[in-house]
């Protein structure tokens, strides 16, 4: 195959171009499960650095006022009975999804706690700084069959910042939620306020109001492979009988599930949904996921505590299961992919990548307005805070 720049026609010279300006492919990166079944790749136990919480106005606080204690019911052999349903809609305060907070709240903890960090800005400019659910969508992809993403990428001062952008789908999809839809996301939180008491030694009291604004944040860092990371994740309630009362080992993560009556019922669950479990908890190091288990009246029948390192066990004989190590070499893959797409150090220049099940990852370049995320007050009081000016960027920069 001739390449470009080479004669096209008798007796007509055209001069080559030189390499470099040959249009280079656009780069993507594929998704294929079984392009990513290697070992399982190094990922350092994830540390807590810090913490903080959201009130009930959705307002910023650096500290653990939101954290919940794990109470559960005595387990007597009665099955819990807890009305799921109980004081919807009127007792039900949702959060207005239509605020978009990026990594706003990471970020006014970054700012006031980067100094103190161990390895300081040499380790914070070679770090991913992103949410938890953000990295669990990048564990799950090599099995998502319905659900695409695009997440936002920006480099500046070394770090590299990954921020979920909805897509036009997701929207769609938030917009015309069922009715039917809303009441299980609220079902899912009420749960919560059964298991969960404000006071260590205190009972639950399920007959306040259901707040979605309020949230507790851990924030950890790790390493997947050579990347490290900075990334915070809510976190449902402590256990204050837990054998470590070290964070993260004393953190619980608190689901709902409808009751399973058929070993095929089973078996879905434990390919699909205990995916995302596993997946959500393993990343921050939360040791245990509890469930409840409703009936179709919006009862909870029973509870069954789901180890997160035992989760793989219900489907290493299935082949058509999940595999943990396909997980984390394509979550290392694609951090690895953006290290290298994201060249330029600048807050306001964004690189979008995208994915829809079936196809690869793929980039776009914007810049400013709408999709640059790094917000002015982080990105100045940074700036100010330099020890010299920075350095004009070399080529590879």
């Amino acid at each position: 195959m001739e390449s470009r720049g080479t004669k096209r026609e008798a007796g007509k010279i055209e001069v080559a171009e030189p390499r470099n300006k040959l249009p280079r492919p656009a780069p993507s990166l594929p998704t294929d499960p079984t392009l990513y079944s290697g070992p399982f790749p190094f990922y350092r136990r994830p540390s807590e650095l810090g913490c903080f919480s959201l009130d009930a106005q959705r307002q910023y606080h650096g500290d653990a006022r939101a954290l919940r204690y794990y109470c559960p019911p005595p387990t007597n052999g009665q099955s819990p009975n807890f009305d799921l349903r109980d004081g919807y809609p009127d007792r039900y305060q949702p959060r207005d999804e239509e605020v978009q907070e990026r990594l706003d709240h990471l970020l006014r903890w970054l700012l006031a706690h980067r100094g103190q960090i161990e390895g300081g800005p040499g380790w914070l400019a070679g770090a991913i700084v992103t949410w938890r659910g953000h990295l669990t969508k990048l564990l799950t992809t090599p099995y998502e069959r319905q659900e695409g993403w695009q997440l936002a990428a920006s480099r500046f001062q070394g770090t590299l910042y990954l921020s979920e952008v909805e897509t036009p789908a997701a929207r769609v999809q938030r917009l015309t939620r069922p009715p039917l839809l809303r009441e299980l996301m609220y079902m899912g939180y009420k749960f919560e306020q059964y298991m969960c008491a404000d006071k260590p030694g205190v009972s639950p009291d399920p007959s306040g109001e259901v707040n979605t604004n309020m949230a507790f944040c851990s924030v950890l860092r790790s390493r997947l492979g050579n990347h490290p990371l900075l990334f915070s994740g809510e976190v449902d309630c402590t256990d204050p009988q837990a054998s470590s009362t070290q964070p993260p080992t004393c953190y619980v993560e608190l689901k709902t599930s409808k009751e399973m009556h058929s070993p095929g019922q089973w078996k879905s669950f434990y390919r699909h949904k205990l995916l995302k479990w596993w997946a959500q908890s393993f990343l921050p190091g939360v040791p245990n996921v509890v469930a409840g288990f409703r009936n179709p009246e919006g009862f909870v029948c029973s509870l069954k505590t789901f180890p997160t390192m035992e989760m793989f066990e219900y489907v290493r004989n299935d082949r058509d299961g999940w595999n943990p190590s396909v997980c984390m070499n394509f979550c290392a893959a694609f951090l690895s992919f953006a290290q290298n797409t994201v060249v330029h150090d600048d807050p306001r220049l964004v690189y979008l990548f995208s994915w829809e099940p079936g196809g690869p990852v793929t980039v776009s370049e914007h810049r400013d307005a709408p999709h640059a995320f790094l917000p002015s007050w982080y990105v100045e009081a940074v700036t100010q805070d330099l020890p010299s000016p920075p350095k004009t960027p070399s080529p590879k920069d």
